[in-house]
């Protein structure tokens, strides 16, 4: 069982069936051709078209396949913490002062 913690893109081809387990709430977009998706605890089961997306909970597992004779690109992007998001706002704005800094301006 593949188990999906980063962001991440592979290839589904015709009888195979991926088993997967997301560590981290990510999105999946589907690629190239159609992929049928069951998860689990959800009743219902997803056939996604290229192009569609479909947000994935924290802990939750899969199995991804595609129809006979097809061949299909996933790929999973890790979605930021809002932790990690201040964190990097907070990095791009000390970027900013220290390069203000540099090229002129003082503090009092």
């Amino acid at each position: 069982m593949r188990e999906i913690s980063s962001s991440i893109q592979f290839e589904l081809h015709a009888g195979e069936t991926a088993p997967m387990r997301v560590n981290r709430s990510t999105r999946m977009t589907v690629h190239g051709g159609s992929v049928w998706v069951t998860r689990s605890d959800d009743v219902d089961d997803y056939w996604l078209e290229p192009g569609k997306t479909l947000g994935l909970r924290r802990g939750e597992r899969l199995w991804l396949s595609v129809e006979d004779g097809a061949c299909a690109s996933v790929a999973f992007h890790v979605l930021t913490r809002p932790d990690e998001r201040a964190a990097n706002w907070f990095a791009r704005l000390a970027d900013r002062l220290g390069s203000r800094l540099r090229s002129g301006w003082r503090t009092v």
